[in-house]
């Protein structure tokens, strides 16, 4: 009987060309990392990290260097036919899947705890404003696409030494103010008054008129009823990256199998 040397091709390149995809949006994503860490000046202070609940750019840094890892080792363990990378490519997808459907299964249980963790790291944030630019553009990003202020609501800018009304004695014009992402677009050429946070925190302001300048809703609420708007398009998502994760592992076991066949024979 004729011995079989050979792992089916189909199989073998479908691992190699869905790991090739993964290895360099891997690549791309920890590259943009270091290039912003480089650009911040953090490699030549690297405390910088810890200033802040979350640098922006450490997650940039850490998915990209996990996909980069998890596509160089499905690459090579593909063309080579290492079992052992394979496995490892396949455990660490398989970790990875469900620790995702742990956390939703969770968060749908425990949406209330949630909620409030989602506040609390949203008031963290706020603190640390103007700490690290990259932070900064997204709170003003997220405040923007959400048409939001603050956590709960605008007042949480209290909490930030720059907004504080205690400096308004000082003459600080952002004392009782908000950021200007939490202004609304004004007029048919929607042309952003990025000063209209000044002195709406108030309590002189008139609320209609505070209604009219600014966002008075707060993300944690706002993002809730996006969520709810928005529940098949999410859920569609969420399925397709799991249906994507499920069949990178299926690949890369049935690999496995191939190769152990052939070392048996």
């Amino acid at each position: 009987m004729a011995r079989d040397t050979e792992v089916s091709c189909l199989v073998k390149y479908l691992v190699f060309g869905f790991n090739v995809i993964f290895w360099l949006a891997g690549g791309f994503i920890l590259g943009i990392g270091l290039w912003a860490w480089f650009e911040k000046g953090t490699f030549d202070n690297i405390t910088k990290v810890a200033n802040v609940p979350v640098d922006p750019v450490l997650i940039f840094v850490v998915v990209g260097a996990i996909m980069f890892i998890l596509g160089f080792s499905g690459c090579v363990g593909a063309l080579r036919e290492n079992i052992i990378l394979l496995r490892f490519f396949s455990v660490v997808l398989g970790i990875i899947f469900f620790v995702e459907l742990a956390v939703g299964v969770l968060g749908f249980v425990y949406k209330d705890w949630f909620k409030q963790q989602l506040d609390n790291f949203i008031q963290a944030n706020i603190i640390h404003y103007r700490d690290d630019p990259d932070l900064q553009n997204i709170i003003d990003f997220v405040q923007s696409y959400f048409q939001c202020c603050g956590g709960k609501d605008f007042n949480d800018w209290e909490n930030n030494i720059y907004f504080n009304c205690t400096l308004k004695a000082r003459g600080s014009r952002e004392a009782c103010g908000v950021p200007f992402s939490c202004c609304k677009d004004q007029g048919e050429n929607n042309v952003l008054n990025t000063q209209c946070g000044y002195d709406v925190r108030e309590e002189e302001t008139n609320p209609s008129a505070r209604a009219i300048a600014i966002y008075t809703k707060g993300c944690v609420p706002q993002f809730e009823a996006w969520l709810q708007d928005n529940l098949f398009v999410v859920a569609g998502v969420a399925i397709g990256i799991a249906l994507l994760q499920v069949f990178g592992i299926y690949l890369a076991n049935s690999l496995v199998s191939d190769i152990q066949a052939i070392q048996a024979l």
